[in-house]
């Protein structure tokens, strides 16, 4: 039971590249050239590089002093040394020829304080320091007389002493000593080096300081990249009429001037996501050949207040430099968003930047050739200051395409995409209602990606059914199901197909499957055959009968209930709550709206309604709740009684479901043998009245006629 939406940009690929300042050679940022060792990329100069060497040594002096390392191994004499090992203070020691060093429990002083030890003869200034001053450490060495007794292994294990096979460690580790001697900075160098480098391409500090507040527009245009015009447009015709004044001011703007008229100064396009709202623009650009500035209102919001500001000036002054230009601002609610509401960071640089686009947009005349686009699919959020004529003069709203504009669109992406003759595009744009341009696009991506795995030369009509299955339905899922779950699954869903062909005006079963897509375990697919717009009330009961078909299923043939219901259980509520409370589809309550407004771009309620208590007491809430109940009663009803009526059906396809596991529409009709939903009765009360008024006089007539004979 699902409706495919669209919710994705409608864009031809392009290539962007920084938009340069005038005619000028400078940088990407909008500052100019910097020769020599300071141009983009560069390197510090050589100078600097001193200062780095004599910083390096001041760590590792500084470091030095401040976290001495333990101190080195002292010799002592082999007197002092038996001395300590008889006093148990020897931990372990390391023995290599004649020399041995080792490890003292509790540090040792040597020389004693008040001793003085004189140096061998010879010795340099540094030894003799070495004897002369008192050192304290826990690692010593000695020497080994050559006259040394036969005992000393007995009276080192006797005092407990280890004798280590390996030499004791007496120094700190070499990585470490790298580490912190040079480390810290090392990285103070190294962040100086990158913000250099980001300072030369008008991005950091120094001569790049206020790059920060430059304008990071994307320019667009004939020249330098791939031109998009109306040709590359399709399906949005409404909103292309729309936009033909501006592409025929941009021409010859002195057409309208000479008669007095001013272009507009801003557009505002408004639509879903994905309905080309971008592309639009583009094409607006491409049509008049004038350069086009592209940038997303996020980009304008840093967390540096002020920031924002100075991007926007920069960006109409670039604008201004390269007249006639578009100025195409996207994402417009990020940044536009009306002032004074209570907010949660960022709100000081968000009104700044909205009170300098408020300001620039007042500063320029309609002479300049300047015009501004925005894109936005909140339009409810935007500051009422931002939307007055002589800021956004025109609003053009690009709505979900309709059948013949979704034929065009896939016209459009099949260009390049060699089709087999068996591809109907036409009846491919009549399976797919609310999909929008950049959804079928990515239908076309996906069935030319299926053709490919398949080894198949051309795209044929089977490969876009399953791109479209898999897009609307969700990717099938290997489980190993048990047969008991298998049937309680084909029963499920055997249902909503049975209700889909007896309820006067239920939308064609297109498909049934008992495999696993998504996180269904399995799926029936309706769609109407028509776009619809307007929907009566009876046509909507007939989708909740559908939605809860599957639940009345497994009751009739278990008798008990399960969770695979959940999303039917949902989608039955909501429907039912809306057609209560924002429809006015309940005689009890009448026609009140009692529901938010919601947002027709994006699902949810649009901004600031029912921001705070609901307006209605809780005597209306237990009479919504009630109401609801009412129409969820009735339909679960009229869904029992239809399939009771319909088991001998319902038990056909289940067998048919286990045995082939999906079927498509004319399967199913030919195994339940039931003809295609009958059509809602929509003709006037007055018409369907006067076929009964005349049968009636017909059969008085015929019973006059009687009672003469």
């Amino acid at each position: 039971m699902a409706h495919p939406e669209g919710n994705r940009a409608n864009e031809h690929a392009g290539r962007w590249s920084p938009a340069p300042r005038g005619r000028s050679p400078e940088r990407p940022g909008g500052g100019p050239n910097i020769p020599g060792p300071n141009r983009p990329g560069a390197m510090p100069p050589s100078r600097t590089w001193l200062v780095f060497v004599v910083l390096l040594l001041a760590n590792y002096f500084l470091v030095r002093t401040l976290f001495p390392s333990p101190g080195d191994a002292i010799p002592v004499p082999y007197t002092a040394f038996k001395q300590e090992v008889a006093r148990g203070n020897v931990e372990a020691i390391y023995n290599q020829g004649q020399s041995i060093e080792g490890r003292f429990v509790e540090p040792v002083t040597w020389p004693p304080p008040g001793e003085e030890k004189q140096a061998a003869p010879g010795a340099t200034r540094a030894e003799q320091r070495l004897h002369d001053e008192p050192r304290t450490s826990d690692t010593f060495t000695t020497v080994l007389p050559a006259f040394v007794d036969d005992g000393l292994e007995a009276f080192l294990i006797e005092h407990k002493v280890e004798i280590s096979a390996v030499p004791i460690q007496t120094g700190a580790s070499p990585i470490a000593t790298l580490l912190f001697g040079f480390g810290p900075a090392l990285l103070l160098i190294g962040v100086y080096v990158w913000l250099f480098r980001r300072a030369q391409q008008g991005m950091g500090m120094g001569g790049g300081l206020m790059g920060i507040g430059k304008s990071r527009a994307r320019r667009y245009d004939q020249e330098n990249a791939t031109k998009v015009t109306f040709d590359d447009v399709a399906g949005i015709d409404e909103a292309e009429n729309e936009l033909v004044e501006i592409v025929d001011f941009l021409k010859d703007p002195a057409k309208y001037q000479r008669l007095g008229g001013t272009a507009p100064k801003g557009v505002l396009l408004v639509g879903a996501p994905g309905t080309g709202k971008t592309l639009l623009a583009r094409a607006v650009a491409g049509e008049a050949g004038v350069p086009f500035f592209s940038m997303s209102g996020a980009e304008f919001v840093e967390m540096i207040v002020g920031v924002g500001a100075a991007r926007v000036r920069d960006l109409f002054k670039q604008a201004r430099e390269n007249a006639p230009a578009i100025i195409f601002i996207d994402e417009l609610d990020a940044v536009g968003r009306a002032r004074g509401q209570v907010a949660i960071g960022g709100s000081s640089e968000q009104e700044q930047t909205l009170n300098q686009i408020l300001t620039e947009m007042d500063g320029f005349s309609s002479r300049e050739g300047i015009i501004v686009l925005a894109a936005t699919n909140q339009p409810d959020v935007l500051d009422k200051a931002l939307l007055r004529p002589g800021r956004f003069d025109r609003r053009v709203v690009v709505n979900l395409p309709d059948r013949r504009g979704r034929e065009e669109i896939l016209k459009v992406h099949t260009r390049k995409v060699p089709l087999d003759p068996d591809v109907d595009l036409a009846q491919i744009a009549a399976s797919t209602p609310g999909l929008s341009g950049a959804d079928l696009k990515n239908l076309v991506n996906e069935a030319a990606l299926l053709a490919a795995r398949r080894e198949l030369d051309t795209v044929r009509a089977k490969d876009f059914t399953d791109a479209l299955e898999k897009i609307v339905l969700g990717p099938e899922r290997p489980l190993l199901l048990s047969d008991a779950d298998r049937e309680r699954i084909a029963y499920h869903e055997a249902g909503h197909a049975i209700l889909g062909l007896v309820v006067p005006g239920a939308d064609p079963v297109h498909r049934v499957t008992i495999v696993p897509r998504g996180r269904a375990l399995g799926v029936t697919y309706q769609r109407p055959d028509a776009d619809r717009y307007s929907y009566p009330e009876a046509y909507l009961r007939a989708k909740i009968v559908g939605m809860l078909g599957g639940r009345v299923a497994e009751e009739i043939v278990y008798g008990t209930k399960t969770t695979g219901a959940e999303n039917d259980i949902e989608q039955a509520t909501q429907l039912a709550r809306n057609m209560v409370t924002r429809w006015g589809m309940s005689d009890k309550l009448g026609t009140v709206q009692l529901a938010p407004r919601e947002n027709p771009y994006l699902s949810g309620p649009s901004y600031g309604s029912f921001a705070g208590a609901k307006p209605f007491s809780e005597e209306t809430a237990r009479v919504i709740d009630a109401e609801v109940l009412r129409i969820i009663g009735e339909s679960h009803d009229e869904a029992m009684r239809l399939l009771r009526k319909h088991r001998r059906e319902l038990d056909a396809l289940v067998a048919a479901l286990l045995e082939r596991e999906t079927l498509d529409e004319q399967e199913i009709l030919a195994v339940t043998g039931l003809p295609p939903a009958p059509p809602l009765e929509t003709r006037p009360l007055a018409q369907r009245e006067a076929p009964r008024e005349a049968e009636a006089l017909s059969n008085a007539a015929t019973s006059s006629a009687t009672r003469r004979l």
